[in-house]
């Protein structure tokens, strides 16, 4: 078997929302990667939002299992002689390893959007449980983190900026010069609820394109999950500033290539998802806030513009939906508040026009404020950027040779 007998089989699987948890995984595995002693091989559960951006990081085998059965789970276990698990947002997944045997690290880099309700879904009694450091948590949360058995505080689970990537100065002066190039994030858009995925990027990839092409930008790349036929789709776009062209590129960047993108750009415009500002932190890269796609990055919008010291986001209009409605009616689990916001975003997309024009009012805003400067390395600096080492740190302690196989 091969490094099945000479070295650890570690079992990893993240949550099928969006792709930070696949941005996770991948740091965490380049982690683990650079400082096992022995040879590692890695096996996946279910995760087939990340298996493409996974690919370059050596995930051996794939496994079609439902993260809640656990006889399944448990039998890939024994199958694969695994020694440890690694799971980032997908309680299922750590409860069902952990019951069958394999000592597993959870990583929740969302500890301050959960509510009583979502108590049931975390797995309390995981062998370690790393929550991702935030601006701010609420004391209902840290009520609800104290039920956690072995709870450990983590730096953000990013990877680490090399020093040859992001030239951006870490400062809040204005750009040397005007912005040329975009880079335009949507992230991997799914979720388990989200029935129509197309709708977000059907309302927003118009607006935003015609604010840079207004703005002057000569290039842009657009990145993400988006449907094969998208680009080809017509874009509304208003005629070019001064005569010029704008030359727009489309495809999903595997994880390294894209902390490429992010640190070769001028701006980043992306959905506020937290592994992407995070990253886009750690080498101080200027961004925007496109409107939030769900709950928790309405928080992560806030955070960044708070932690950075200038606020660069694009709100929804109020008829698609408020964020401080929402907001103030979050009395019940996340799944609630999920179907009020995608109800709106999907209601906008059928008649996109009203949402496009405001959406493309508040992009120019923002790339006026993000062009006067800010700390783009603030939310970055402010939890940290060592979280992807302390997390495998963890998992190789669960995985020693000593600690012994999975028995049958």
């Amino acid at each position: 078997m091969g490094l099945r007998n000479s070295g650890l089989t570690i079992a990893v699987a993240g949550a099928e929302f969006g792709w930070g948890s696949t941005g996770k995984l991948c740091a965490v595995i380049a982690e683990l990667r650079r400082s096992a002693p022995v040879p590692l091989r890695f096996v996946g559960l279910a995760s087939r939002l990340s298996r493409t951006l996974l690919a370059a990081h050596g995930v051996d085998q794939w496994y079609d299992v439902a993260t809640d059965d656990r006889e399944a789970v448990a039998e890939v276990a024994r199958r694969e002689n695994v020694s440890a698990g690694l799971v980032v947002l997908e309680g299922p997944a750590a409860s069902s390893l952990e019951a069958a045997g394999v000592p597993t690290v959870f990583v929740d880099s969302l500890p301050f959007l959960w509510t009583r309700s979502d108590l049931p879904s975390l797995p309390l009694d995981v062998s370690v449980y790393c929550a991702q450091r935030c601006i701010e948590l609420e004391p209902h949360s840290r009520d609800l983190l104290a039920a956690v058995r072995n709870l450990q505080w983590v730096e953000a689970v990013v990877l680490e900026n090399s020093g040859t990537q992001g030239a951006h100065p870490g400062n809040a002066s204005p750009a040397a010069g005007p912005f040329q190039r975009a880079l335009v994030s949507f992230g991997g858009l799914r979720s388990p609820t989200l029935t129509d995925w197309t709708s977000y990027p059907r309302v927003v990839l118009p607006a935003a394109l015609n604010a840079l092409e207004r703005a002057g930008f000569s290039e842009v790349h657009v990145a993400g999950n988006l449907p094969p036929e998208f680009p080809r789709e017509p874009v509304r776009a208003s005629h070019p500033v001064d005569g010029a062209s704008m030359k727009v590129t489309y495809g999903a960047l595997p994880h390294a290539e894209f902390l490429r993108h992010v640190s070769d750009a001028d701006v980043l415009l992306t959905s506020p998802g937290l592994t992407t500002l995070l990253e886009a932190g750690a080498r101080s890269t200027p961004v925007v806030c496109l409107p939030p796609q769900n709950l928790s990055q309405i928080f992560n919008g806030r955070f960044h513009s708070r932690a950075v010291a200038a606020d660069t986001r694009v709100r929804w209009p109020d008829d698609v939906f408020c964020e401080e409605a929402v907001l103030r009616d979050r009395t019940s689990s996340e799944e609630a508040v999920l179907r009020q916001i995608y109800g709106g975003i999907s209601a906008a997309a059928k008649s996109p026009d009203r949402a496009e024009t405001a959406v493309g009012a508040g992009v120019l805003a923002a790339l006026e404020r993000a062009r006067a400067g800010a700390d783009w390395s603030g939310l970055a600096r402010g939890v940290g950027s060592g979280g992807a080492r302390q997390v495998a740190g963890h998992v190789l302690a669960l995985a020693r040779p000593t600690s012994g196989a999975v028995s049958g």
